[in-house]
């Protein structure tokens, strides 16, 4: 029994401990993102600012978070996992806990927009593709689908608990209970998580005996970024790359996540019903992201992402169709298969900025998420001018299909060297 006991013990490789600590640290950061929305009624109520002042921070957040990834991810490489995501937590409970003081729009603009939006933007997906990139070598797909879906988890956990908060006890208590998880995530981080297998004597999970890691980078992380998006933008993979991920975002957050809403609302639909319509597509994205980074470890990832894409892209064009003033069975249908796509996409697109880029694939992938997020901000305009001007959110729909089926094609032309 003590041997057995032993033997299991020493099978369980410390890269399982480092991926439960990105696990939580990711997990708050998406959490932290979207709480926000849970602030913008209450926020108006007390200091009587416009939708749009407050909607312009959480415009802000969102931009931060896709634009600082790449820099993130080239911090990482300088300075490592552990002080990046550290300094983050730190960051992100800074601007939570100081907006309890705010007396003005532009602290909020400040403390919600840049301090949250570049704290949870350091510990978005491009953390996700350094730890797997660093500590799994078996496995890498499987754990980028995990750590993706932590993202969708921590907005189920902490977006109802906030929003009752702000409700009951007010919203600085829900922006102090942000600060405090904050703060309490960074010890594990600080204790649990390590930047490279070899500081604490062991391999990559999966990897041979004797592999030699890439020195770290010795320059600027933001000449690093910058120069990798040159090297990168010569080649027409990461065009392909970027553009699909740019319609990625627009057709799961700029869109359906801005817009489903409000869109039911005008066929009858209360809003109640609606919200938790998306609250199953979030909870069937957990699924199926971690399908998709099982699938990505047997499945060639240009072809997971067309097939993701093209699917998608059908959906949305039936959509119009199924919307209604009850749940029907047709939309209940969507709403799953919507939510097993939602990021599906995310495992293969790293894996593939892994094969393509090399050791550069966590910085290049930086910058394709980067596009999601314009995307997306551009689907959120371009959808509400479609309802303001047309009555109707009709031709949005049928436009980002279109887009999608486009991605897919885009997907399946990427070849496997850089140059291609």
């Amino acid at each position: 029994m003590t041997i057995s006991t032993t033997t299991r013990a020493r099978r369980l490789h410390r890269a399982w401990f480092v991926a439960a600590v990105a696990f939580v640290a990711i997990l708050g950061a998406a959490g932290f993102r979207a709480t926000p929305g849970v602030l913008i009624n209450p926020l108006q109520e007390e200091f009587g600012w416009t939708k749009g002042t407050i909607s312009l921070a959480v415009s802000v957040n969102l931009v931060l978070y896709g634009l600082t990834a790449p820099f993130a991810a080239a911090l990482m490489d300088r300075f490592g996992m552990r002080r990046v995501v550290s300094l983050a937590l730190l960051l992100v409970a800074t601007g939570s806990g100081l907006t309890v003081l705010m007396t003005a729009s532009w602290q909020l603009l400040l403390f919600w927009g840049v301090f949250v939006g570049l704290g949870t933007g350091s510990m978005a997906l491009v953390f996700v593709a350094t730890v797997t990139d660093r500590w799994f070598v078996r496995h890498r797909g499987l754990v980028t689908g995990v750590l993706t879906a932590a993202g969708a988890t921590g907005q189920l956990i902490f977006l109802p608990l906030l929003a009752q908060l702000a409700e009951g006890p007010g919203w600085r208590v829900a922006s102090l209970t942000v600060a405090g998880a904050a703060l309490a995530v960074v010890p594990f981080v600080w204790w649990l998580l390590r930047d490279h297998p070899e500081d604490v004597g062991t391999t990559a999970l999966g990897a041979e005996p004797g592999t030699v890691r890439t020195p770290p980078v010795q320059v600027n992380a933001a000449v690093r970024a910058i120069t990798v998006l040159r090297s990168a933008a010569r080649t027409r993979a990461f065009w392909f790359l970027a553009g699909g991920f740019a319609i990625c975002g627009a057709s799961t957050n700029g869109l359906v996540g801005t817009h489903f809403i409000p869109a039911a609302h005008d066929h009858g639909m209360a809003e109640p019903v609606a919200a938790g319509l998306l609250a199953v597509i979030g909870i069937f994205d957990v699924v199926g992201t971690i399908a998709s980074g099982w699938l990505s470890d047997k499945v060639n990832p240009k072809i997971l992402l067309g097939v993701y894409y093209g699917l998608r892209g059908l959906s949305l064009m039936v959509l119009p169709g199924l919307f209604a003033a009850t749940t029907e069975p047709s939309m209940l249908i969507f709403i799953v298969f919507y939510g097993l796509d939602w990021v599906a996409t995310v495992p293969p697109t790293v894996a593939l900025c892994r094969r393509i880029y090399g050791a550069d694939g966590a910085v290049v992938f930086g910058w394709v998420f980067g596009s999601h997020q314009i995307g997306a901000a551009f689907a959120a305009v371009g959808a509400g001018l479609t309802r303001d001007h047309l009555g109707a959110y009709d031709l949005a729909w049928y436009v980002s299909g279109a887009l999608c089926l486009l991605a897919a094609g885009m997907s399946l032309a990427i070849g496997h060297a850089k140059g291609r």
